[in-house]
């Protein structure tokens, strides 16, 4: 799933991007087992940040990049970048703040290349303020999975 965003993440990582992984993507490396056409980012909604986004975005491939701002990015909640891979960018979500997501964010590791996910509770936080069926599923999976006991 992630080889799709090998680029990116790399890029992001390459340009010093204060990024979280959350969405979906964030309930799948938890555990959930879903499906997801994309990937969404929660940044520092900073103007220096998001310029280091669209360098990063541009690096990996992504050409819609050069069609905005930094301003736009930082003056949006959602910008989406659609190229070979299909990028959301958040300047805030609903639940938690960026700042908290930051402080108890979890870094991954696949094939060397290590990245940043939103802490389990803070997927189940945000999913819970989202409210939609989808997310709602999803923090049921997600406490379910918290409820196994191992050996059993």
């Amino acid at each position: 799933m992630l080889d799709r965003y090998r680029a990116v993440l790399a890029s992001f990582a390459s340009h010093d991007v204060r990024y979280v992984v959350i969405g979906g993507v964030a309930a799948i490396l938890h555990g959930v087992p879903r499906i997801t056409v994309d990937v969404d980012f929660l940044i520092e909604a900073t103007q220096d940040n998001a310029a280091r986004v669209l360098a990063a975005l541009e690096e990996a491939g992504l050409g819609t990049a050069c069609l905005t701002t930094p301003e736009e990015i930082v003056a949006n909640v959602v910008t989406i970048f659609q190229d070979r891979v299909r990028v959301d960018v958040q300047t805030s979500t609903p639940g938690i703040s960026f700042q908290d997501a930051w402080e108890n964010k979890q870094i991954l590791e696949v094939d060397g290349q290590k990245f940043f996910i939103l802490s389990k509770s803070d997927v189940i936080a945000s999913k819970l303020a989202a409210g939609r069926d989808i997310d709602l599923e999803d923090v049921r999976l997600l406490r379910l999975d918290d409820e196994q006991v191992p050996g059993e």
